[in-house]
């Protein structure tokens, strides 16, 4: 079930070898390129289509489907445009910025293919305000490129020309999503667009435009070089390939690792991680799926396999693969808590519903954490989280409500033993 070595995508995601073009030449990387791109557009759609790749920022959007979105021929001279989030700011995310660090040139050449059979003009890399490291080893990664003839004009030989742009944030989360984020390449604020228009309609510039993931295009030339039906050999049914997961939390060795999709997650853990802290009967529940998928209790979750539907299945989602494990140590209501706090502070304002429902979201948490609420309050709590979710321009009033969603569905119990200790506290002190 698990992947062998021989099948890895990211061979260099620890960093043991250097970065750069010649290492990254010798590892596989950037062989006959120009022999990819002879394909044509349409040819390397399908082969993409036909892999079963599904967005990994999150969504898990069909990648080939996304791509032939983008028009085939340009009715009124408007040049289209690749854009590629390296805005890793989702709490419990780190596997992309292993990519930009170790792997560049995968993303690199992965950006070439995938704006060229996107009939795109350039391609811009808007990477986190953090990652300052991450950005400049990029940055060093895209010159050489650029200076070995792989990029720009002529790129790799093709007879394409292709441009790529290192883009930094400033750091706000909001611009993880993709309009919000074009806006912020464009100059302005980072808020979320009104859609439709889409960006394949009209994107950067009013362009058309794809936005894709680090990881989904970074695998891209692999799958090419391998074919789709290797690529599609790992997972179940609609829940193909390989799949970077980022381990942290009480495990006893966390990290960011290359498995196959729909491994089952205790499986992943044993492998990888040498466990749970303090033995199986210790885990309390885990996020799966980055800060913004609600828990899954120990129970549910042990046996569950590790993709898109069997993390739906039991009422999460496979998101960025972020999985956070929280052993019985943790205070629950304290940890949803401080994700409350992060969604209040990275709100972009725009829509009432976020922007005032986070804050007292938030607020209600700390009451709950402190147990200085009332129990009818829990169902007014989960009553805003409904009035907040599906409500907002982009996804984040979602990614706000459903941990506090997740946490009264499976810890009720404990949020109100909370308030009843409390109160029966208050009590007793009054009766002496």
């Amino acid at each position: 079930m698990s992947l062998a070595d021989k099948d890895r995508i990211f061979t260099n995601v620890y960093g043991f070898q250097p970065w750069n073009l010649k290492a990254a030449q010798a590892r596989g990387d950037w062989d006959n390129t120009k022999d990819l791109i002879a394909w044509g557009q349409d040819k390397l759609i399908e082969e993409v289509k036909a892999s079963g790749l599904r967005g990994r920022g999150g969504a898990g959007f069909p990648t080939g489907m996304k791509w032939s979105f983008m028009p085939k021929e340009s009715k009124d001279g408007r040049p289209s445009f690749l854009v590629i989030n390296a805005d890793e700011s989702e709490p419990g995310s780190c596997k992309d910025r292993e990519i930009l660090r170790h792997d560049p040139h995968k993303l690199i050449e992965g950006a070439l293919i995938a704006g060229f059979a996107m009939r795109a003009r350039a391609a811009y890399i808007y990477v986190r305000g953090e990652y300052i490291r991450e950005a400049e080893v990029l940055q060093a990664a895209v010159d050489e490129a650029y200076e070995a003839g792989l990029i720009g004009k002529n790129a790799a030989k093709s007879g394409y020309d292709f441009d790529v742009f290192v883009h930094r944030g400033a750091g706000a989360y909001i611009c993880g999503e993709e309009t919000a984020m074009i806006e912020s390449l464009e100059g302005k604020k980072g808020q979320p667009r009104l859609k439709p228009p889409f960006p394949a309609g009209a994107g950067l510039y009013g362009c058309p435009t794809t936005v894709n993931n680090v990881e989904s295009i970074a695998v891209v030339p692999t799958i090419l070089r391998r074919g789709a039906s290797w690529f599609s050999s790992f997972g179940r049914e609609n829940n193909k390939g390989t799949k970077l997961f980022q381990i942290s939390g009480h495990v006893d060795k966390p990290c960011v690792v290359e498995e196959a999709m729909s491994i089952p997650f205790r499986e992943l853990i044993e492998k990888h991680c040498g466990g749970i802290r303090g033995g199986w009967d210790n885990l309390l529940a885990v996020i799966p799926g980055g800060s913004s998928v609600p828990l899954v209790p120990a129970a549910q979750i042990i046996d569950a396999p590790m993709d898109f539907d069997g993390l739906k299945e039991v009422g999460s989602g496979l998101g960025t693969a972020a999985v956070i494990v929280m052993d019985k140590s943790t205070d629950i209501v304290q940890a949803i808590s401080r994700l409350s706090y992060f969604y209040k502070h990275e709100s972009c304002g725009q829509c009432t519903p976020c922007r005032e429902g986070t804050g007292w979201m938030w607020r209600v948490m700390e009451r709950m954490r402190t147990g200085d609420a009332d129990i009818s309050e829990i169902d007014t709590l989960y009553e805003v989280t409904k009035q907040v979710e599906g409500h907002t321009i982009c996804a984040l009033g979602d990614a706000a409500a459903w941990p506090i969603q997740g946490l009264i569905k499976h810890f009720r119990p404990e949020m109100e033993r909370r308030i009843v200790e409390k109160q029966g506290g208050g009590l007793m002190e009054a009766a002496e």
